[in-house]
């Protein structure tokens, strides 16, 4: 394994729902043992509550994120970070007029693949969404179905 050095504007980059996904050191690179990505996430945009078999860490580098963590509200903003243990149910939107800005680590880096599927199969914004939770579960990542209304 060799070390890997990415410039800034480098890196392969990925659209996923519309949201730039940037990855830093990719699970090729570390033998599956962890990922770094940076994303870009505008107002409103963030995926659905979900958990995964795999923990995850997020820094914000500029602008703000909602999380709902286990059922709690939390912002998170500039220079604020994130650890969200495996199967944790998380979801997080973008809360900042411009898009945040995010560094999201990975261990074990079992996301890249779901990413790469994302940008291959979900192409067009609403029409495609309803490949989601079938690409999530190829992969390990479990889509939480939003409680009815009482």
């Amino acid at each position: 394994m060799a070390g890997v050095t990415v410039r800034s504007g480098g890196g392969k980059t990925l659209n996923v729902l519309g949201m730039p996904l940037r990855f830093l050191c990719d699970a090729e690179d570390t033998d599956g043992a962890w990922s770094l990505m940076e994303q870009e996430i505008p107002v409103g945009h963030g995926p659905p509550p979900h958990r995964h078999g795999w923990d995850e860490a997020y820094y914000v580098i500029e602008g703000a994120l909602d999380f709902e963590i286990d059922g709690k509200q939390v912002r998170v903003e500039r220079s604020d970070f994130a650890y969200l243990p495996r199967n944790t149910v998380h979801a997080f939107k973008g809360a900042s007029p411009s898009p945040a800005r995010v560094l999201i680590f990975a261990a074990p880096a079992h996301s890249s693949a779901f990413f790469e599927d994302m940008n291959r199969e979900v192409r067009t914004v609403p029409d495609d969404l309803v490949k989601v939770p079938s690409i999530g579960q190829r992969h390990g990542i479990e889509f939480i179905p939003a409680a009815a209304p009482k």
